[in-house]
């Protein structure tokens, strides 16, 4: 199945470079500077425009693989530099990669078919992701990432964060910390117009109330998580910095590629059974990608790299997840539900799979052609039994930067 993208993703570098040119270009209204570096040394820039102490932070980079963020963030600069409206009392602050050497190592800019996707996949372990690394590590082990990001939290006091993230394959939808009346609407409307699915049921809010279609609201501390399994809690991570300050962060999610498989809101006749069966399949795909592993991990030169390290994370969530699934589903399961489940099962083997494939493939092992295999059919695979369509470039850039424009309007009413 091949999905042609018209245009592909920009690097850092590249990114970087377009800023820099925004700041030269409107010395008075922007400044560019560095706010931190990496563990590799990789320089974290921030882009400022306007000089209001109201601020909006956006955040693009912080999962690898999730490269629409950049494209967006170069766009919601520009949109903000011409529409004075935007500034009015407001400034706006954009942290252009969160994790530089992360996209560093995901190596697929214009992917044409999900198989593409993958053979350039990285997405780090959960304790190298610099919002998530607080939900699962102590302060004082924190990586620089995570201390730079809370760092301009603080400095800048925002009475909104943004960060921009993406799906490979699925829907649209928003995550927040606190509820953001009135977003739904233009949220759903640019949805509609762009042909990009809400993804109504997506299994990385399961459990948690809704203010709209696709737009979920994170439960407070305290409430039960609907995966108790899995070791990394949303209400722990950078998303809940802002609220020291009054403010909060809304997550865009927007897809690659699209399914209308997971924006329909019917009743799934029999939750229990198919939830049952998709960890059934999730457990049987990890053991055979851990069958390779087990095999060739004896040839592999040590220590563990990053893509390694990863693929063993995700291996590791899989038992877990696929415990919960077999408890007893949410009330009012969905089709949509069922269906982001499904999509879930799936892409964590595969991913595991394609960062073991890379390291094998670096080393040469002879374990390589029948992992490649394996990755190849199980993307294609996912591809068909999705229905998957490309969303072109520009449609996720302009669909993300919309609801990025009215989840700052909104909030800001909120706030005043």
């Amino acid at each position: 199945m091949s999905l042609l993208p018209e245009q592909r993703y920009p690097s850092v570098t590249e990114i970087v470079s377009s800023a820099r040119a925004l700041a030269a270009h409107r010395p008075g209204l922007c400044a560019l500077r560095q706010v931190g570096v990496s563990r590799a040394g990789r320089p974290l820039h921030l882009l400022s425009v306007g000089h209001a102490t109201r601020a909006v932070l956006v955040v693009a980079g912080a999962h690898a693989n999730e490269p629409t963020g950049g494209s967006t963030l170069l766009s919601l600069t520009e949109r903000v530099l011409y529409e004075r409206e935007l500034r009015e009392g407001t400034s706006w602050h954009f942290l252009l990669c969160a994790d530089p050497d992360g996209a560093a190592l995901h190596v697929t800019p214009a992917p044409r078919t999900l198989f593409d996707y993958h053979r350039g996949f990285f997405r780090p372990a959960a304790p190298e992701q610099p919002e998530w690394s607080p939900s699962v590590l102590p302060p004082d082990r924190l990586p620089p990432e995570t201390r730079a990001l809370t760092r301009v939290i603080d400095e800048l006091r925002p009475y909104l964060q943004v960060t921009l993230h993406g799906t490979d394959l699925g829907g649209s939808w928003v995550q927040l910390t606190k509820d953001i009346p009135g977003l739904a609407e233009p949220f759903a409307k640019s949805a509609a117009e762009l042909h990009i699915p809400v993804e109504t049921g997506a299994s990385d809010a399961a459990g948690w109330p809704a203010s709209g279609p696709g737009v979920h609201v994170m439960p407070a501390p305290g409430s039960n998580a609907a995966y108790p399994s899995m070791p990394d809690d949303a209400r722990h991570s950078t998303w809940y910095h802002a609220h020291r300050y009054g403010g909060l962060t809304a997550v865009v999610e927007v897809p690659m590629w699209a399914s209308d498989l997971v924006d329909d809101p019917a009743p799934h006749p029999a939750p229990a059974v198919a939830l049952r069966q998709l960890g059934r399949r999730l457990l049987r795909d990890a053991l055979e990608v851990e069958r390779i592993l087990t095999e060739a991990l004896p040839r592999l030169p040590g220590p563990d790299g990053p893509l390694l390290r990863a693929a063993k994370w995700a291996l590791e969530l899989v038992p877990g997840l696929a415990g919960d699934w077999a408890q007893a589903p949410p009330a009012d399961t969905t089709m949509a539900y069922v269906g982001s489940v499904d999509a879930f099962g799936r892409r964590l083997p595969l991913r595991a799979a394609a960062m073991l494939l890379r390291v094998l493939q670096e080393a040469d092992d002879r374990a390589a052609p029948r992992l490649e295999q394996l990755v190849a059919a199980w993307s294609d695979a996912f591809a068909v039994r999705f229905r998957a369509r490309w969303v072109p470039l520009e449609d996720q850039v302009e669909h993300q930067s919309r609801t990025v424009v009215a989840a700052a309007r909104h909030a800001r009413d909120r706030a005043a």
